[in-house]
């Protein structure tokens, strides 16, 4: 065997191997797609001043019946909504400036999701990282 066929044999396998693994198999449940907003930049306010900003990366699920597209198309809505939310009622700890309130985060998210794109479109908000753009200390106001 020359070396050119052995080198086509090894690429033929490698393909048919990935497009073996690629292919969705009939007994794997289907997933529910999801989108995920990065680069989000949220205030940390307190006193009514500026503390800190966090940086999130968002994972959205989306939910029954909701197409992935329709969504995509309503992102930088729903960004816009989010840091909105952000200056008017920021998303704050108490006792830390360096992450945010991920419940209340994810819950003004999914209402404002209802209101743009339709109820039920997004089911759960998974929180994926947060970055503080500087490491603050909580102090009294």
């Amino acid at each position: 065997m020359n070396r050119r066929a052995l080198i086509l044999a090894v690429a033929v396998a490698a393909l048919s191997g990935a497009a073996a693994a690629a292919s969705p198999s009939a007994e794997a449940p289907a997933q529910p797609a999801s989108i995920n907003l990065t680069g989000v930049g949220l205030p940390i306010i307190v006193g009514g001043r500026v503390r800190n900003y966090i940086f999130v990366v968002l994972k959205l699920h989306l939910g029954e019946g909701h197409a992935l597209d329709a969504v995509k198309a309503k992102e930088p809505y729903l960004r816009d909504a989010l840091v909105r939310a952000g200056h008017r009622t920021p998303f704050v700890l108490a006792d830390d400036w360096n992450q945010l309130d991920a419940q209340a985060l994810s819950a003004n998210l999914i209402r404002s999701a209802d209101t743009l794109i339709g109820k039920g479109a997004i089911a759960r908000v998974e929180v994926v990282s947060q970055a503080a753009r500087r490491c603050t200390t909580v102090r009294a106001v």
